[in-house]
């Protein structure tokens, strides 16, 4: 039971997928698929003042007790 609106829901969506016509960038759509890094994004902020972190990404999951 409940399944009819998700279904009627998903049905709309694929609809409106199917039939209206959708402006594709296609330039960016590369870019993305490519990995090509040269322009930057307009929806990044470079400012937000977080640094980069070099250090271990597996080191928050050591144990911090000796097993001696």
């Amino acid at each position: 039971m409940g399944r009819g609106r998700a279904k009627a829901k998903q049905t709309k969506v694929a609809r409106d997928l199917k039939y209206r016509s959708h402006e594709t960038d296609f330039g960016a759509l590369a870019r993305e698929l490519h990995g090509d890094e040269t322009l930057p994004d307009p929806r990044s902020d470079s400012s937000d003042g977080l640094a980069v972190d070099d250090g271990d990404d597996w080191a928050d999951y050591t144990d911090s007790r000796s097993r001696d």
